[in-house]
């Protein structure tokens, strides 16, 4: 059975270099909430930890995403695709962080992983150990846990990686994350690269940045002129705007 098959063990010693972009501090909590469609305080919870009253005293837990820019708060391209598979869970089940965390300790133990929301092994045997891990700390019923399944798979599925399986690219949603229909039908016309635009939204296979569309449409110009001038679909154009805008 699949927990029978240990992955190969990836620690950040043996993965990353302190020169690798992806670990490279660039974005802002509210950037980020922003590129993830998340309201900033919950982006904020998941990597800064909650605070809680016990006995008088507020205390804060431990984050569920660990950042690589723990000073400034900032957020690492890789933090930003941890935080895009957590709002998977987020999404159908709301926010339990010590639930989450419980459940993704336990792939990290199975699977001797240190990051494994953003191991190609939780995109195949791990995704399947934390659902019935999960779901048995939520009391989902087994059809609960198929559907959540579908759902995390198709967020992983926004998400680009490189030969040895490591995250290169993240397609955002543009579109409403409430529906499940829109989920799998949201086009993949904009993209998040830690090596294009500072890591900043581009139109992909282009280069270039929603934002320099956004602020042209902004100034009045309309989605006809800005697909001349930029020589693009009017579809990209609109991505590029539901990007920005939301």
């Amino acid at each position: 059975m699949f927990w029978e098959v240990k992955a190969v063990k990836l620690t950040r010693a043996s993965v990353w270099t302190p020169e690798d972009p992806r670990l490279r501090p660039a974005y802002a909590v509210p950037e980020a909430a922003h590129y993830l469609r998340l309201p900033v305080a919950t982006l904020r919870s998941w990597v800064a930890g909650r605070l809680y009253p016990v006995s008088g005293q507020r205390r804060r837990s431990k984050p569920v995403v660990h950042l690589d820019d723990p000073k400034r708060r900032f957020l690492s391209f890789l933090n930003l695709v941890e935080a895009h598979v957590l709002a998977a869970i987020r999404r159908r089940y709301g926010v339990q962080l010590p639930r989450i965390r419980r459940a993704l300790d336990y792939v990290r133990r199975e699977f001797h992983v240190d990051r494994p929301l953003i191991e190609q092994v939780f995109q195949t045997d791990g995704l399947d150990l934390f659902v019935e891990s999960y779901g048995k700390l939520i009391n989902v019923s087994r059809e609960g846990q198929q559907a959540m399944k579908e759902i995390i798979g198709v967020y992983l599925q926004r998400i680009e990686r490189d030969a040895r399986g490591l995250p290169i690219k993240l397609y955002p949603f543009t579109r409403d994350t409430e529906s499940g229909a829109a989920l799998r039908s949201d086009p993949r016309l904009v993209v998040i690269s830690p090596t294009v635009s500072f890591g900043r939204p581009v139109i992909a296979g282009t280069g270039i940045p929603v934002s320099a569309i956004y602020e042209r449409y902004k100034a009045g110009d309309s989605i006809a002129e800005l697909a001349r001038d930029f020589r693009l679909e009017p579809s990209h154009i609109e991505e590029a705007i539901r990007c920005e805008a939301a």
